[in-house]
């Protein structure tokens, strides 16, 4: 059994907030604003509350696939090899699909609903993704032959390295380090509310995904942060939970639209009174 590497960082993620504050107030970088870190933090803890629920169902369904595996796979090192690249793969289309697919959407918004960029806002994480399916996408990995909790280590491996890329105390690394890493610059596009910016660069660990799939785009002018409409509250209930409640009234209002308003892209509306990502762009562009 390996041990649980969220649960065992926290106090790491705590140290390094906390130095991040100090960091940022000596370099004169207006990046905190406590009630916000204080949401991002109620977040964060919990999701490893409801984890502890969410997780088992998870690993329930990984080990019922697991019995109808292809291939036997052992704990060798190319293992682990393949199952980096497999699980990785799998992180940038759940995540892509997380951005476009409302329904995913309304649990991974939780994650980019602050206005600020740190690494408290790392820590902002849904309460609801484990429980209404974002495991689902990973399903393939035991039916192809990865033992379930090498998977369940790799994703926490996974989660610990997206959690430093939430910084602006970071500019860039080096070329060929940019060229093949997520890094804090192109994390900081994907959390932009910027319209030349939304829905790019979904990597996980590896930005190449982003170069292969099309959805890689370069820091450039300084990104805005937040939700193309921010919700502004720092009511941890209701930021883990706005995204479902809208998509409740959406479909109670107008239910010749439930597939378009749960399964739609976000910002998808019958009467056009709200708009997707691809209409905001297109607007933007008609009018440049």
């Amino acid at each position: 059994m390996f041990p649980n590497l969220i649960q065992a960082a926290i106090p790491f993620f705590v140290f390094f907030v906390l130095l991040e504050i100090v960091l940022n107030a000596w370099r004169r970088i207006p990046s905190y604003q406590a009630k916000d870190a204080l949401s991002s933090i109620a977040m964060g803890l919990g999701n490893v509350g409801v984890g502890i629920l969410s997780k088992g169902l998870i690993f329930g369904a990984y080990m019922l696939v697991y019995q109808f595996r292809i291939f036997e796979l052992d704990y060798v090192w190319w293992m682990w090899l393949l199952l980096f690249f497999a699980d990785d793969f799998t992180y940038y289309w759940y995540h892509r699909s997380a951005h476009t697919i409302r329904y995913f959407w309304a649990s991974h918004v939780v994650h980019h609903s602050s206005k600020n960029y740190n690494l408290a806002t790392a820590l902002r994480q849904t309460w609801t993704g484990g429980i209404t399916g974002s495991f689902v996408f990973y399903l393939w990995l035991p039916l192809i032959g990865f033992p379930p909790l090498a998977l369940v280590l790799m994703q926490s491996i996974s989660l610990l390295y997206q959690f430093w890329i939430h910084t602006e105390l970071i500019n860039r690394l080096p070329k060929w380090f940019e060229f093949i890493f997520n890094t804090p610059s192109h994390h900081r596009v994907h959390h932009s509310s910027d319209v030349k910016y939304l829905d790019a660069n979904h990597a996980g660990v590896l930005i190449i995904w982003d170069r292969m799939f099309g959805s890689f785009i370069p820091e450039e002018e300084h990104p805005n942060y937040g939700l193309t409409k921010n919700i502004e509250t720092f009511n941890p209930l209701r930021i883990a939970t706005h995204e479902w409640w809208q998509i409740f009234v959406d479909i109670r209002k107008h239910p010749r639209y439930f597939w378009q308003y749960l399964f739609g892209p976000p910002g998808w509306s019958h009467d056009g009174s709200r708009k997707t990502s691809a209409q905001l762009r297109a607007e933007q562009k008609s009018t440049a």
